[in-house]
């Protein structure tokens, strides 16, 4: 195994004072991770680069190659969960919020003043909708917009600029739709931007109905018909269309699943020493997200926890004609769960910002130009003129 691991911005402000999903703990708690060799072959060859949000340790993170080695920034925010990918801009959903981002490419190589050219990609915060605590889970960018899943009421949402939310569809067993996670509805999977695929944890309609049979009362359901296509999944996540397939995450029996909707069958990739959360497919290979298991009332004895004595955090690439895993990369300390990851083609070092670092305000895009705003190009301020 590697440990040479280049990671970045650790260092982050605590959060609020009612943050209890880790924004204090990730300001005081030291990261450590490494890959493997096959695994940095892989990403040194990568056309781009990997973005991953961890709500245990309060992080989006980005995973790209400089040089002779992977390179890790991690940027706080407070709960990041769902994260979406579309040309030059990030979606991510936090505990209260979803925030879009854009890339400020002309902007991004003058980022380190005396690191010229470090970074060739930089995503600005742009635009903040506020939906309050209804637990987004996967986003995923449509035909008619931003699409996420508002777990907490059991449905598929869109933006507004008026409202929380605007409920879109909810799976035919949701009589209401109250705050109350009936079901626990959590991916999502677009075919031809539009919403297709969803996983839930059950099939039930009365407040945290989920819970009690969450080992084997997983299910998922085709979004057009309201059918459930699957059941008997051990707490399914991450569906994603790739290829004219569709490939989800059993995440409490650690396997990658494809599922062909001709036949209404599923078959096992592979299975990994994790509680698997965060899918992203490229080419042939699959990026899958591992989790530990922190805490037993949710999660407590699944079939992944009875096959392997050890449960590994981080990313796992896997081969898809073959199953086989191709590299690991893993966090040994500090991040003990994944919630996303996807690709960001043809970028190989990026770097983002939240509302809370200074160069945010300092930073200047228009449609034809962008400017830094630096001592150089700053015109001292007259004294103020005043009248008696």
């Amino acid at each position: 195994m590697t440990t040479n691991t280049e990671v970045l911005e650790l260092s982050s402000r605590p959060g609020p004072p009612d943050d209890q999903d880790g924004a204090r703990f990730a300001a005081a708690v030291r990261i450590e991770c490494r890959s493997s060799e096959p695994f940095d072959r892989w990403l040194s060859e990568l056309a781009g680069s990997l973005a991953l949000t961890t709500y245990q340790a309060g992080k989006l993170a980005v995973l790209g190659w400089r040089g002779s080695q992977p390179s890790l920034l991690m940027r706080q925010f407070t709960k990041p969960m769902g994260l979406a990918v579309a040309p030059g801009k990030l979606a991510l959903a936090t505990r209260h919020e979803i925030t879009l981002l854009s890339n400020a490419p002309l902007l991004a190589p003058d980022l380190l003043p005396g690191e010229p050219g470090r970074y060739d990609a930089l995503y600005l915060p742009r635009a903040t909708y506020h939906t309050g605590d209804v637990n987004v889970h996967d986003l995923a960018f449509g035909t008619d917009g931003l699409w996420f899943v508002n777990s907490r009421f059991s449905c598929l949402s869109a933006l507004s600029k008026d409202f929380s939310f605007v409920p879109r569809w909810q799976p035919p067993f949701i009589s209401e739709i109250v705050p109350e996670d009936r079901c626990h509805l959590n991916g999502l999977a677009l075919v031809d931007g539009k919403p297709k695929y969803v996983t839930a944890l059950g099939e039930t309609d009365t407040v945290g109905g989920w819970r009690a049979n969450k080992a084997t009362g997983g299910v998922l359901l085709d979004v057009e018909t309201g059918a459930v296509l699957l059941r008997g999944l051990t707490m399914p996540h991450s569906p994603r269309w790739h290829q004219g397939r569709l490939w989800l995450l059993n995440s409490g029996a650690g396997e990658l699943l494809c599922f062909d909707p001709a036949s209404g069958t599923a078959g096992v990739v592979c299975t990994l020493p994790a509680y698997l959360r965060g899918l992203c497919l490229i080419g042939r290979f699959a990026v899958v997200g591992l989790c530990q298991i922190r805490e037993k009332h949710i999660f407590g004895g699944l079939p992944v926890q009875q096959r392997h004595q050890r449960l590994m955090s981080g990313l796992a690439v896997v081969d898809l004609p073959t199953g086989q895993l191709v590299g690991t990369f893993e966090f040994t300390a500090g991040c003990t769960e994944i919630y996303d990851v996807q690709f960001l083609p043809g970028v190989r070092n990026a770097n983002l910002l939240n509302l809370s670092d200074d160069a945010v305000r300092q930073a200047f895009t228009a449609p034809e130009f962008s400017y830094w705003l630096r001592p150089e190009n700053v015109i001292p301020e007259s004294p103020a003129h005043i009248e008696s």
